[in-house]
């Protein structure tokens, strides 16, 4: 019988350790840039609510 492609112990399963993003600038630009995209995307949800509700009601 042949052992290729076999393991010889079972992978780890489950949640993966990662590690911590280091805190500097990277993690501040990521922080702005998520906020950034916090207010575009509750923009468009309003101006989209806004266009809908004058759609049905004009």
């Amino acid at each position: 019988m042949s052992l290729i492609g076999s393991r010889r112990r079972a992978l780890p399963r489950g949640a993966t350790r990662r590690h911590q993003p280091s805190r500097g600038r990277q993690n501040h630009f990521d922080r702005w840039l998520d906020r950034a995209v916090d207010v575009a995307v509750l923009t468009a949800l309003a101006v989209g609510t806004v266009a809908l509700l004058l759609h049905l009601l004009l």
